[in-house]
């Protein structure tokens, strides 16, 4: 009978909000931890912790707007320096930010801006996303992107909600470290501003009596970091005068390039192929805050129930008008002087606060978060995999809103689709042909870093060498010698080599006394390629790949 009792309070407390929570959390851990380095590093992982390892070693770093921000590469020598320079180690801090994500859904519930169903709903695609998995477990900067922003946005409603300094500290030391890990933070400062603007304006929410004194505190908190980790702690102040304009510049010419292009719709295309219920599901959303179906009534009623003169119509709308002026405190007769005292009434935090339904405004903030990202992605030229996180965060809020039983049914079954998909693109171990992938190294080059281990000397005779800097680094490095191109065959033989390393581009047609065998460095999925059979490709996954090759010479063996 205990037994019984026991096992019944044990399911209710499972099956709990805080117990589903619990549990999605944990699954969340080990989606990221598992198995983490069961690839390859990518080809840009590899530079990443390359950089860092030489950080960590020679101390050597300088800012460089072609890879990124400086707070990877520190917080990654960091993390080398605590548990030794590894792919497992490298990929720690991404899988813990990418943890991270779903804890911090709980604090926006705690406000009231998200109901229980729709808590464990985005927590669950959270957790489960293969975006989310996927770049969780890759050293790039995206993810510590998607982390900063949460917390910025977390701390935004607790300080507007509680008025307290420490929430704007937190939040200008969001956006300074998410300014220190991309290019693209600003981006989310300026949807977020922009919104935040509205609601002040709009007396949704009202400005604190020291917002100055905790605008400019943040701010220095923000500029502080920037400023540390952007000079490299001080050895280098001229990266804070022309940092920011070589940054500009680089990116404005990889805009214009479009050296990874591909159309404005692309993105709705991988959303298709990876994050289908999410992306339905927030259409769905989209239709449910717009009321379309109300709309339509609402306009079939007025047709039909219409009957009063175009006077009456004109008066009622005039009348209408002037109420909403009335309403957002902009005198019909004097608009410029209405609009300085508003203004003022606004900096000064006072004036009534207009009542909000809590859920309904982040849904309409989440939608229009959304719909601004989808538009500046679709605008960007660099079309790369790992920038659909960005689009991807907003787009899970949109899709749990007004989430009922029904519809938190639908998304958990739908949920099998996602887990699948992560299954398939996260810890397959081979090459896989999806578009999720970009320049990924080939699981082909563990067969040449096993003749590379058996050797003494090795020649590079390519500038297609990477991740190989990485991979035979400290000691190791020593047998290699990187030529960075095709050299002569006297240099091949007169250097005594065991394994000569050539990209197939440019290559040797023979060695004497070596065998030659071909290898895939990387390889990515084309779109131009596979354009003409989308739908094809959707459920066959068997499209074209483009991909880098290496032509390995092994010197044979010769008989006593």
């Amino acid at each position: 009978m205990k037994a019984a009792v026991f096992a019944a309070g044990y399911r209710e407390r499972l099956l709990s909000f805080e117990g589903l929570f619990l549990l999605i959390f944990l699954a969340t851990i080990a989606l990221r931890f598992y198995s983490l380095d069961v690839k390859l590093f990518h080809h840009d992982e590899a530079i990443h912790a390359w950089f860092s390892y030489r950080l960590l070693t020679e101390g050597t770093y300088t800012y460089d707007p072609m890879y990124h921000g400086p707070f990877l590469y520190y917080v990654t020598a960091g993390i080398f320096s605590l548990l030794g320079d590894s792919d497992l180690v490298g990929r720690l801090i991404p899988a813990l930010l990418g943890t991270l994500l779903v804890p911090l859904v709980y604090p926006i519930y705690r406000l009231g801006y998200l109901d229980k169903k729709q808590t464990i709903v985005a927590a669950l695609f959270l957790a489960v996303s293969p975006n989310m998995v996927y770049f969780s477990r890759f050293l790039r900067n995206d993810i510590f992107i998607a982390f900063f922003t949460m917390v910025l946005l977390v701390a935004l409603l607790y300080y507007f909600e509680r008025h307290k300094v420490q929430y704007a500290l937190i939040a200008g030391a969001a956006v300074g470290l998410g300014m220190t890990a991309k290019e693209n933070m600003p981006i989310i400062v300026l949807i977020f501003g922009a919104y935040l603007l509205y609601l002040i304006w709009t007396r949704k929410v009202r400005l604190p009596k020291r917002w100055i004194r905790d605008l400019a505190l943040g701010a220095l908190v923000a500029v502080g970091i920037m400023a540390i980790l952007y000079s490299s702690f001080g050895a280098h102040p001229e990266v804070l005068m022309d940092g920011w304009l070589r940054a500009i510049e680089h990116w404005t010419s990889m805009h214009q390039a479009q050296r990874l292009g591909g159309p404005p719709y692309i993105y709705i295309l991988l959303f298709l192929l990876y994050e289908a219920p999410i992306l339905i599901l927030a259409v769905v959303g989209v239709l449910q805050f717009v009321d379309i179906p109300g709309i339509v009534s609402r306009w079939r009623e007025r047709k039909a129930g219409h009957t009063g003169s175009p006077d009456e119509g004109e008066a009622a709308e005039t009348e209408a008008e002037t109420e909403a002026s009335r309403e957002i405190g902009a005198p019909p007769v004097e608009p410029v002087q209405g609009f300085k005292d508003r203004l003022r009434e606004v900096l000064s935090g006072g004036g009534e606060l207009r009542p909000i339904d809590r859920q309904k405004e982040f849904a309409r903030f989440a939608i229009f978060w959304m719909i601004l990202s989808l538009g500046v992605y679709a605008y960007i030229g660099e079309k790369v995999p790992w920038l659909i996180l960005h689009q991807l965060l907003p787009m899970i809020f949109v899709a749990v809103y007004m989430m009922t039983t029904k519809k938190a049914v639908v998304a958990v079954v739908a949920g099998i689709f996602l887990v699948a998909m992560t299954l398939h693109v996260a810890y397959t171990p081979a090459d896989i042909n999806e578009p999720i992938v970009q320049v990924q190294n080939s699981e082909d080059l563990r067969e040449v870093f096993a003749k590379i281990d058996a050797a003494d000397k090795v020649a590079v005779a390519t500038d297609s060498y990477w991740p190989l800097p990485w991979y035979y680094r400290g000691d190791s490095a020593s047998k290699l010698a990187y030529y960075s191109q095709k050299v002569s065959e006297p240099t091949i033989y007169g250097g005594d080599f065991d394994v000569v390393i050539t990209h197939d581009g440019d290559t040797y047609p023979t060695l004497d006394g070596y065998v030659k065998e071909t290898y895939r460095l990387n390889y990515w999925f084309s779109y131009e390629e596979n354009k003409e059979r989308v739908l094809e490709y959707y459920f066959l996954r068997d499209g074209k790949a483009g991909s880098r090759n290496l032509e390995v010479f092994s010197r044979v063996p010769t008989t006593a």
